[in-house]
């Protein structure tokens, strides 16, 4: 845990690591509250009213041992894969710890993965059983020849096909089952990357990893005190931002979280929801932040009172939000960076005087994290090289799945290479550039889109942009935008052209876009992460 400090410098100074040699993910989230407090909230979830319904750390307790026993008894075994293909619910929690307490190896997957991604990885993991709904049983329908290895389907609305029913299973099964002693380095958890550069890989994380999280956790949402407060997210609990940025510590934390089944993201309604439940602390990806940007004066709308920190990562943030933030919320944003192998080791508070505009933060105790040129020596201020992160580090996975020599290529001289590039400036601040695939080489210059966007996004018609390089036979390559617009504007020459001179009034000349398109959305992951690849693989 990380204690408050005075300062950045003091909390470097005074922290340590505590990773006992015995721990399990289920025992060390949830039973130590359960065992002490048994009715203490850990879950309000929402129902198609919105009426909030809170779920206790002891029904969770007690439903995952239930279910652990269940999948023991359909020959799930320890190290065998468990996949979720559910929205945000008390369903999620109780699988997680479920396979945990079994020793089993817990695979989210978004509800937004169609038919192509989850086969991929349904099959790469070889996961032999899933908890879904009636939208995953019609995905999986059709995937179920090429899916040998997946021998146990519960789904939580009730029976249908070859799909046994979720509450059935736990009403027939025991709570006497004896969670696993698991270590530190045992597998636990597997989440598979973006797939923005290619076929998703499996990132294996071991029982360590919420405890890595939490001084970057407790960092980023500004350091509420243990037991406290209300968490919200509307990211889903399948990608590293919504589990590991968010569900996992708070509720080791003693902080309740909101689980709200939906799906598109409604900047009204998030407003609406942070009011009427009195949230505290939220996780907001960037693209939500950009998209709330559109509600006009939301403090005299909403009562915000109870909220005292938002924090982000997934994308850099930009100058824009940050400020915008400040002003129409009276909030400074905790930033944060990370990768689903090796998470939330840059974070920014402003508590300890860890922000500034445009910077994603500094180090996370804990984590020694550099930015390093191609021959591993350390850039000088202001100078552009790669995001790199020591290894070994609580947070850092364990490799990918099934793959020894895409997971060695990653380090070098024990180093974890994100790929990512940025700078540190003078005061240490480290400025996000761009993933080394996003990077556009335009007459000899090597520029990132993360300035770009945040800029373009500035403008009151941009609900969203991307920047990314277009050949060009003189300059190698051209910076070209692509825009959203928000719902009040329609595309135009005029209005395309009031954008680009926008931009140029604020850029530096090398990094001002020379095209310009409009789109009505734009290429994502499920993390909110624009996929740029595609873009450049549009035709001219």
């Amino acid at each position: 845990m990380l204690e408050a400090a005075d300062t950045y410098e003091t909390l470097v100074a005074d922290f340590r690591w505590e990773i006992p040699a015995r721990t399990n993910i289920a025992v060390d989230v949830c039973d130590r509250w359960a065992l002490s407090e048994p009715d203490r909230t850990a879950l309000l979830v929402l129902g198609p009213d919105d009426r909030p319904e809170p779920v206790s750390y002891g029904r969770l307790r007690a439903d995952s041992l239930r279910l652990a026993a269940a999948l023991a008894a359909r020959g799930i075994e320890p190290g065998d894969r468990v996949a979720l293909l559910l929205p945000q619910s008390a369903a999620v929690v109780v699988t997680h710890f479920a396979a945990y307490r079994l020793g089993a190896i817990a695979l989210p997957l978004a509800g937004l993965f169609g038919e192509a991604a989850l086969r991929h990885r349904l099959t790469d993991s070889g996961a032999r059983a899933i908890v879904t709904d009636a939208g995953g049983l019609a995905k999986l329908e059709r995937l179920r020849p090429d899916l040998p290895d997946l021998v146990t389907i519960l789904s939580v609305d009730g029976a249908s096909g070859p799909a046994e029913d979720f509450a059935d299973a736990l009403a027939s099964a025991s709570e006497e089952f004896e969670t696993r002693a698991s270590g530190p380095d045992d597998p636990a958890l597997m989440i598979y990357t973006s797939g923005t550069t290619g076929l998703a890989k499996g990132a294996l994380h071991g029982h360590r990893v919420v405890l890595g999280h939490l001084p970057g956790w407790t960092l980023m949402h500004g350091f509420p005190p243990e037991g406290t407060g209300l968490m919200w997210t509307p990211a889903d609990w399948a990608w590293a931002g919504g589990l590991l940025n968010v569900l996992l510590p708070s509720l080791r934390l003693g902080m309740p979280v909101v689980a709200q089944a939906s799906g598109r993201f409604e900047p009204e309604r998030a407003f609406r929801l942070m009011a009427d439940l009195r949230v505290t602390h939220a996780f907001l990806p960037p693209t939500a932040l950009r998209m709330l940007r559109g509600v006009a004066a939301p403090r005299d709308r909403f009562d915000l009172s109870a909220l005292r920190n938002i924090a982000s990562a997934g994308e850099a943030l930009g100058a824009e939000t940050f400020l915008w933030a400040q002003e129409a919320l009276g909030l400074t944003i905790g930033e944060a960076y990370g990768q689903t192998e090796c998470n939330l080791v840059l974070a920014s508070c402003a508590k300890v005087g860890v922000a500034r505009a445009g910077a994603t933060g500094k180090p996370v105790p804990g984590h020694r994290v550099a930015i390093l040129r191609e021959d591993g020596t350390e850039t000088d201020t202001d100078e552009i090289g790669e995001i790199a992160v020591r290894a070994p580090d609580p947070v850092m996975f364990l490799g990918y799945w099934n793959q020894p020599e895409a997971t060695a290529g990653k380090f070098r001289d024990g180093w974890w290479m994100t790929g990512d590039r940025a700078r540190r400036d003078a005061e240490g601040f480290v400025r996000f550039v761009g993933r080394e695939d996003d990077l556009i080489t335009s007459a000899a210059y090597r520029i990132g889109p993360a300035e770009i966007e945040a800029c373009l996004s500035a403008h009151p018609a941009v609900a969203l942009a991307a920047a990314v390089g277009a050949p060009d036979p003189l300059r190698t390559e051209i910076v070209k935008a692509f825009i959203v617009l928000r719902p009040e504007f329609s595309p135009s020459d005029a209005l395309a052209a009031e954008i680009l001179a926008f931009a140029k009034a604020r850029l530096s000349g090398h990094e001002v876009p020379r095209a310009l398109a409009f789109r009505d959305s734009l290429p994502m992951t499920t993390s909110g992460k624009i996929i740029r690849r595609q873009l450049r693989e549009e035709p001219a």
